[in-house]
């Protein structure tokens, strides 16, 4: 089992940056794959970012402005979020799923992940 908490989130102009964190506990994030999230007012929830234990997968939508990465103590997950725009409101989750319930076909499911944290608010505007 694990459970997830993000944070990182709040109000920022368009244009400026964001980092959001994912913190596990219960046990180390070795063995699982995890995936951003995020849904706007009125839209369904969007698969933004995921990392494995060798790779990185970024929506096209937030390509070449997000990225993706895991920190020194292995059990946080980061995304860097650049050049904000307003399209980029929303609540922002993290997931995880086991490694072996995993595929790189279904990366951006939802229904591929079995845990999910709480959302951090993320808002973009003058």
């Amino acid at each position: 089992q694990v459970q997830l908490v993000e944070s990182g989130g709040g109000q920022v102009q368009p244009g400026g940056s964001l980092r959001l964190s994912c913190a596990a506990s219960g046990r180390t994030l070795d063995d699982y794959a995890i995936g951003w999230f995020r849904q706007a007012p009125g839209k369904e929830h969007e698969g933004v970012a995921v990392i494995t234990d060798f790779n990185t997968y970024i929506a096209d939508s937030v390509k070449d402005r997000f990225s993706i990465s895991r920190g020194n103590d292995k059990n946080t997950i980061y995304l860097q979020m650049n050049v904000l725009k307003p399209d980029d409101t929303g609540i922002y989750y993290c997931a995880a799923v086991p490694r072996s319930n995993w595929s790189w076909l279904r990366r951006f499911f939802r229904a591929t992940y079995s845990y999910w944290g709480q959302g951090t608010q993320v808002t973009v505007s003058s």
